[in-house]
Formats: structure tokens, sequence, C-alpha cells
């Protein structure tokens, strides 16, 4: 039976509607006080700082002089200056191999490593460690790997026949491809743990029914695994997107953006102009560039979706 409003209110309180709603009101109170820390956090160290890097991008200051408004000249300044167009260059040559090749080597580990045998948990562990372990302490030890003169890796190198290794971070040439090595190898497992999360989410008896119909193992991972892979395939391009784009430690402990510039990526450039130079309103119109940028490709990804990325029905 249908009561009006007022009626319902009537009888909800006879029927211990109140009881009801303040245990209700009591529930909400308790998710906001949980809910409130994190959302101060966020709102004094990311959202403020935001707004200020904002406005702190239409300024010159160098934390010691008064505040001089300058408009949009900070912005006018990147069109004309090569360290940054080299800077905005160096991040799209990392990015572009970074993405695709640890998300290759995550989803063939994620493949291999989606079986039952004898101590694949272990196995599964060692290449989830990387991701665990400090970027500081990692670009330490790959600092250490890649010396030129007494590095495992050289040493291997001419023990194999190689009479001219590479001399990775000291060369203009193989700098880059170095950290790149080295960035693979440390987010690699974690991808891996995401890809595997998918797999086991993919319904057995489809392999069954492809399996009746003859289908070969490349058939299956062609036209049964990766279609029903693309949702974890999406989260995993999207979020290596944005962290290649925001590198910055192994740049700043391995090559500090050398030699010369042939590793000065944005976020470490937009540091040294902040940190190093004290041009925090120019540093502050990167950042915000660099933002739009970073919106501007996550955006495209998300367009992109609907054409290649397939949910189970």
């Amino acid at each position: 039976m249908k009561y009006p409003v007022r009626e319902r209110h009537r009888v909800l309180y006879y029927k211990g509607g109140e009881d009801r709603l303040n245990k209700v009101t009591r529930n909400r109170l308790t998710a906001y006080s949980f809910l409130l820390p994190n959302l101060i956090g966020f709102i004094v160290f990311t959202l403020l700082p935001v707004f200020a890097a904002l406005g702190l991008s239409f300024v010159r200051w160098d934390s010691y002089s008064p505040l001089k408004y300058v408009g949009l000249r900070n912005f006018e300044m990147m069109f004309s200056d090569s360290s940054f167009k080299i800077a905005f260059w160096n991040t799209l040559y990392f990015t572009g191999l970074t993405v695709p090749l640890t998300v290759l080597v995550a989803l063939l580990l994620a493949l291999v490593l989606n079986k039952a045998f004898r101590g694949v948990k272990f196995i599964r562990s060692i290449h989830f460690f990387p991701h665990v372990a400090s970027t500081i302490a990692v670009a330490v030890v790959w600092q250490f790997l890649y010396n030129p003169d007494m590095g495992p890796i050289n040493h291997f190198l001419r023990a194999v026949g190689v009479a001219s290794p590479p001399r990775w971070t000291s060369s203009v040439t193989w700098a880059m491809p170095a950290v790149i090595i080295m960035t693979v190898w440390k987010s690699a497992g974690y991808y891996m743990m995401m890809f595997l999360a998918g797999l086991q989410g993919i319904p057995g008896h489809l392999y069954e029914v492809a399996t009746i119909d003859g289908a070969t193992s490349w058939q299956k991972f062609r036209y049964v695994t990766l279609p029903l892979l693309t949702p974890t395939m999406f989260f995993v391009v999207t979020m290596n997107l944005i962290y290649s784009f925001k590198v910055f430690d192994q740049i700043h402990i391995m090559t500090q953006g050398g030699p010369g510039r042939a590793t000065s990526v944005l976020v470490y450039y937009i540091y040294v102009q902040a940190f190093v130079n004290q041009n925090f309103g120019y540093a502050s119109a990167m950042a915000t560039t660099f933002f739009l940028i970073i919106l501007g490709f996550t955006i495209v990804q998300f367009r992109l979706q609907e054409k290649w990325v397939k949910y189970l029905d």
C-alpha cells in the first residue's frame, strides 16, 4: 500500500524508522570520517599546489624577489627554448619505447607464468620484486652494472667477443636505451601481475570450445585470449603511458639529463629550471603545459578504447 509523503514518514516513525535513519546517518558520518584524512591530504598536497603552479606560470619569481606578472611570456619562451624542445622529444622517445616494450615483456611473462607448476608462485614473486624495490636503489645498482670499464654487462660482452661494448650512460647514443632497459626491467613484473589477473578471469569453457573446433595454440591466443585481455591491456597501457611521461628518478640518479642533453626529459628539465635555476614561473608554465599534454594523451586513449577494447558480455 502506498502512502502520501507525510503519511509515509509517520508510518516509518512508528515502525522504528527513526532508529534506521539514525543508523544511516551514523554510517555516513563513519564513512566520511575515514575519507576525511585522505581528502585533506589531497587538497593540501595536490589540489592547492596545482592551482599554485597554475598561478605561478603567469609570473616571474625566483623565490627571493617579489612576484612580477608577465602574462603569457613564460609560455612563449617554451617555443624558442631549444632545451625544452629536446626534453619534449626525449620524453616521447622514452615513452614510445618503454610502453610497448613493458607491455610486451609483461604479457609474455604472464603467459608463461599462468600455468600450474612447482615453484610458480616463487618465480612470480621474483619478477614482482623489482617493482617493490626503491627506484633510487635500483638505479644505483644499474648504474654500477652499466659501468663501461668495470661493469658486469660490458665484462660479459667482452667475454663473448664484443671488442668495443657500449659505454651506456656515458654515451650520447646509448644513455637513453640504458635507462629504458632499466625501466622495463623494474616495471614489467608489476604489469605482469595485472595481466595474470586478466588471464585468470577468462572463462575456461571458451578454450574448451576452441579446442573442440580444432583451434591451434596461436589461434586460441589470437581469437580468445587477446580480445578478452584488451580491458586489462587498456589499463596497463594508460597507466604505463602516464608513468613514462613522468619519469624522473632514474634520470636524476643515472644520467642527470646527460651526457649533454641526451636524456633530459620534461620532468627533469622542469626540476632544473625550478630548483637549480630558481626560475619558478617558467617551470610552472612548463608543468602546466606538461599536464595538458598528459591529459590530451589520456583523452585520446579513452576515445580510442571503443575501437579495440572488447568486454565479455
